[in-house]
């Protein structure tokens, strides 16, 4: 009887797919019980600027990633956990406080202040009295960004929170907030305007009633950075906040910006102040309590350095006259701010940092690569290689096996990294999981269609071509104009920071790149044509002057309008190219770029960026625009879709029909094998449709609450890219593709399953139970076809079962939700690490109501031994070929075919399927060889056991066991069980041709275990 079937199977292409069900009409994410995310990497920080500490515990600290949530150590560094997730619904944090009167009490505000284009607003401000265990939602909803929160030293119940309000608009909730009561009930105690809002608080050491605050006018725009007014600057309460001065003494008193504040115990009435100004930006000192200041430094140009995004001043708690400032670089002074010099630290553009007043030696600082712990003095710190919390700009993939992820992370590299393990053993660490491609922090950066080795990147509107072989990055400039700096007036071409790029799904020799132009290429960037006419709306007023205003410049791309931030060509119908711009206009050409037509829809307001397009995968005249307006104020979601080239459109977000009215839409997909089905990322999560938009259901599962930059439907996943927790995959959606009514109220139901590859590897560093007891590592799920059914509550309540059956109808492993368990290998030696979680019985099938997956890995029941009877993980692989799985549940029983795919790169290799399955007739011999081995032994040792003692069939027994047992000491002579169980590894842990010694080998022990059989029964007889 064959134990698998043959490896021909039909191409992918032929394969008949059903036609899509009917919507559900009621959809629960809750009930996708074995569906969840995973988190891909990279392990490399992301920008963080809220950071605060525990002076009674010295390598406690707590971080506020600008995406990412809020993470703890307790080992100073070498170790951070996510502490928010499931508790705090945005992933923006701004600022964080511990009380000093009780190490339990943790406050955070949402929403960071600094301000560059793609930062994401909070929802208000949080609290945990368990060390953040959990958190409470405890207020100021509309804040929106929250630069301090400051617990009073003695009162944990006392709370100042400065409140920037609305980044991109004015706001009426600009302000200092003060709490008397843990957060029940609030007060704004100073208010200048709805333009200019509080980014800074301090309260005096010696007396808390005295606090001092910085306001600032700032508001976030497409085209500029409004910096500074004639208004805000430093105010004073000396009541507690109950009534507010604004000090003037001796500071710039004309335009003044942004301004942080820094205070010492060691010198209760000294005051520091770094401001932005005009004229006079820079360091300020106060040593009367802010009733006078002198400069103390404005010459200094690296103290104000883009000042929205920097102005961080630290005081050290036991030397006033030592002094912390951190922009792009990172400075100390030791005499009052006189003179200094820079630090170094483990990245750039630096934000945060936290002093233990106890022992200034230890401190916590933050930049754009993380956070990092120094217990030295800022001699030495610890890794920013073990915080998930990167931002990447978006996510493309190859068709690799395994596929290969490609995106740009903010202020950092660009990044390739596999969605699954590409050796058959992990990586020795997390960080050699990826390398960096061509490119640069914004992006995009894909590869060749059909040659991975070749990958395009782009810096900043630079395009470049790399060779992965030979790592050089050849660099082909449209225009080759120096960008930073320029009005947009002045420009030849306007490229965005982030500008676009693609391959067209037609011809891998085309590209397209975006300025307010399309531009194509046929030759990999050599040569360009600019094939559109200015795509954008192009308001001159627009142009007319740098970024940055009415104090500092900044000009970095971010603030280029009127550019094009999205081109797609519809995968359907070549030369149907899409485009979308940053100020609102869409556009399309159905002839390759030689005419083009505005299709923007009439509701839509002007402004707004075209985050993304999609164009159908199942229709050619259809594609769905995701815009984001909250750059200008405008947090509502607008995804629009057309079916007639873009004549009409359909908004497909009310703000009523499943995702809310504040949750801004940054992409949209289709779903290449269920029309109608898509899926939403949006500024605060994940979210499905199943009838083309009519009403969404939020898809968030595990998926933490963080900004989707992007999304791609590969090979039947779900990968996206997120801004503050890296990449993450939602493995399989074959059971969205064939969810309906009849599945949800079915007693039972098994999902056809998604063809599978027969791959070889450990599970990532540990599998997913690793992952998530170290969140820096990749989660890989066990290798194995991915099995998918639904049950009943009541058919949870019984035993349910699954089988695998080859080709000829015979069964090749069953499963049971009444299966044995799982037991942890032990380390080989002391002070090694341990294997991976090794199932030694049969793996319990899960059963719980609603979805449930379980993971076939492909093997055949191994061994038997005496304690676990055959134990499935180490049972030889099964042959690809076609399967059939059958469920029984709820009194129902069900089939559904399977195909098991060969690895290619096996193919190859030279693996045929003659090879494997002469490999897998070995494999079973040697592993029954390896079952009468272990009966034979526990025979021997029953045996004896019953025999007499110190009889001469006792003696004989004795001997027996000691040629086939190994001695029991470390390094002893090896019995002929270890000879066998030593040859059954021999060809069982890769795809190969089995050795002609290993063929001979089995042979002559399959002769030894048969006489020692024999010897067994002439003593028992």
């Amino acid at each position: 009887m064959a134990l698998a079937s043959a490896m021909a199977i039909a191409p992918a292409a032929a394969q008949q797919r059903a036609p899509a069900p009917a919507a559900p009409t009621t959809f629960d994410q809750a009930r996708l019980g074995g569906m969840r995310y995973r988190m891909v990497g990279p392990a490399r920080g992301g920008r963080v600027t809220a950071a605060t500490g525990v002076p009674q515990q010295p390598h406690t600290f707590y971080m506020g990633s600008t995406g990412g949530g809020v993470w703890k150590t307790e080992d100073a560094g070498i170790n951070w956990q996510n502490v928010s997730d499931g508790f705090i619904t945005v992933g923006s944090i701004g600022a964080m406080d511990v009380a000093d009167s009780d190490p339990d009490i943790v406050w955070v505000g949402t929403g960071s202040e600094g301000l560059r284009s793609n930062v994401s607003v909070g929802k208000g401000v949080w609290r945990s009295t368990d060390a953040g265990k959990t958190w409470t939602h405890v207020g100021l909803p509309n804040s929106q960004v929250i630069g301090a929160v400051v617990i009073h030293p003695t009162n944990p119940e006392v709370v100042y929170v400065a409140a920037l309000g609305n980044p991109f608009a004015r706001s009426s909730e600009r302000g200092v907030y003060r709490t008397r009561d843990a957060g029940r009930t609030w007060k704004r105690v100073l208010h200048v305007s709805d333009s200019t809002g509080a980014v800074d608080l301090e309260l005096k050491p010696d007396d808390p009633d005295v606090v001092y605050a910085t306001m600032w006018r700032a508001e976030r725009k497409p085209w500029t950075i409004i910096s500074g007014a004639r208004e805000g600057g430093v105010y004073k309460s000396t009541d507690a906040g109950d009534n507010w001065r604004r000090i003037t003494a001796g500071l710039p008193n004309a335009l003044v910006g942004k301004a942080d504040l820094a205070v010492s115990p060691a010198a209760p009435n000294r005051l520091y102040v770094l401001i932005e100004a005009k004229p006079g930006g820079g360091l300020y000192r106060s040593d009367d309590a802010g009733e006078s200041f002198i400069a103390v430094d404005t010459t200094t140009r690296g103290l104000i350095t883009r000042p929205f995004y920097y102005t961080n001043v630290d005081a050290d708690p036991t030397d006033a006259d030592v002094v912390y400032v951190g922009t792009e670089g990172f400075y100390k002074s030791t005499d009052g701010g006189k003179s200094w010099r820079t630090m170094r630290t483990p990245h750039g553009d630096n934000h945060e940092l936290w002093i233990n007043p106890r022992n200034p030696q230890i401190m916590l600082q933050t930049n754009d690569g993380g956070a990092n712990v120094t217990l030295d003095g800022g001699r030495t710190w610890s890794t920013q290689y073990n915080q998930p919390t990167a931002e990447i700009y978006q996510v493309y993939v190859d068709d690799q096996v395994p596929y290969r992820l490609y995106g740009a992370q903010q202020d950092n590299s660009t990044l390739i990294l596999p969605s699954l393990p590409v050796t058959s053993s992990p990586p020795d660490d997390p960080m050699q999981s990826w390398r960096q491609g061509p490119g640069c922090e914004t992006g995009p950066i894909m590869p060749h269609p059909t040659n991975p080795d070749t990958v395009y990147g782009s810096c900043k509107g630079q395009y470049s071509r790399m060779s992965l072989r030979t790592g050089q990055e050849k660099q082909y400039w449209i225009g080759a104009q120096s960008l930073y700096g320029n009005p947009g007036k002045d420009l030849i071409y306007r490229f965005q920071r982030v500008s676009p790029m693609e391959v067209s799904p037609h011809d891998p020799s085309v590209l397209y790149y975006g300025s307010q132009h399309v531009h194509r290429t046929r030759d990999e960037g050599v040569t360009w044509e600019r094939i559109s006419p200015d795509l954008t709306w192009n308001p001159p007023e627009r142009q007319q002057k740098s970024s940055g205003e009415p104090i500092t410049l900044d000009v970095t791309g971010e603030e280029y309008y009127s550019t094009l931030y999205a081109i797609r060509e519809s995968p359907l119908q070549r030369g149907v190219i899409w485009t979308g711009a940053n100020d609102g206009p869409f556009h399309v050409s159905r002839d390759g770029g030689t005419t083009w037509t505005n299709v923007t829809p009439k509701g839509l307001p002007a402004g707004g960026r075209v985050q993304n397009i999609e164009p159908s995968p199942h229709r050619a005249g259809s594609a769905y625009y995701a815009v984001l307006r909250y750059l200008l104020g405008d947090p509502r979601p607008y995804i629009y879709k057309t079916d007639d080239y873009g004549k009409t459109w359909k908004l497909l977000t009310t703000g009523r029909n499943g995702i809310p009215a504040d949750e801004p839409t940054r992409v949209v997909r289709e779903d290449p094998d269920r029309p109608g089905l898509l899926y939403a990322g949006t500024e605060f999560g994940a979210y499905v449709s199943f009838n083309d938009g009519g009403t969404w259901h939020p898809l968030q599962r595990n998926l933490p609450r963080t900004p989707i930059t992007d999304m791609k439907v590969h090979q039947q996943d779900l990968v996206l890219s997120t801004q503050g927790r890296g990449f993450w995959i939602l493995d399989d959606l074959t059971p969205l593709h064939q969810m309906h009514d009849a599945v949800m109220s079915a007693p039972s139901h098994l999902f056809v399953p998604r063809e599978a590859t027969r791959l070889r590897y450990t599970a990532g560093f540990g599998g997913l139970e690793s992952a998530r007891q170290d969140p820096s590592a990749p989660e890989y799920p066990p290798a194995g076809a991915m099995i998918d059914y639904w049950l009943s509550a009541d058919a949870a309540s019984a035993p349910v079962t699954l089988d695998v059956l080859n080709a000829e109808g015979s069964v090749v492993r069953s499963f049971s939700s009444e299966a044995a368990g799982e037991r942890t290998s032990e380390p080989a030696e002391p002070g090694m690490r341990a294997p991976m979680m090794e199932r030694v019985g049969t793996p319990r099938l899960p059963s719980a109501a609603g979805h449930n997956r379980f993971i076939w890995d492909y093997a055949l029941p191994g061994p038997w031994d005496a304690n676990a009877q055959r134990s499935g993980r180490n049972g030889p692989l099964a042959l690809p070929g076609r399967y059939t799985v059958r469920l029984t549940a709820g009194g129902i029983t069900t089939t559904q075919p399977l195909i098991v795919r060969p690895d290619p790169r096996s193919v190859a290799d030279g693996v045929t399927e003659a090879v494997l399955a002469a490999q897998l007739e070995h494999n079973l011999r040697a592993r029954d060889l390896v079952s009468d081995m272990n009966h034979l032994v526990a025979d021997v040792q029953a045996a004896r056991k019953a025999a007499a003692a110190e009889s001469e069939q006792a003696k004989a027994l004795a001997a027996l066991e000691a040629r086939l047992v190994a001695e029991p000491v470390r390094y002893g002579r090896p019995g002929l069980q270890t000879h066998v169980s030593y040859l059954y590894g021999a060809a069982l842990r890769s795809d190969q041709q089995v050795g002609r010694d290993a063929v001979d080998r089995l042979a002559v022990l399959r002769k030894e275990v048969d006489a020692a059989r024999a010897e067994l029964r002439a003593i028992v007889e």
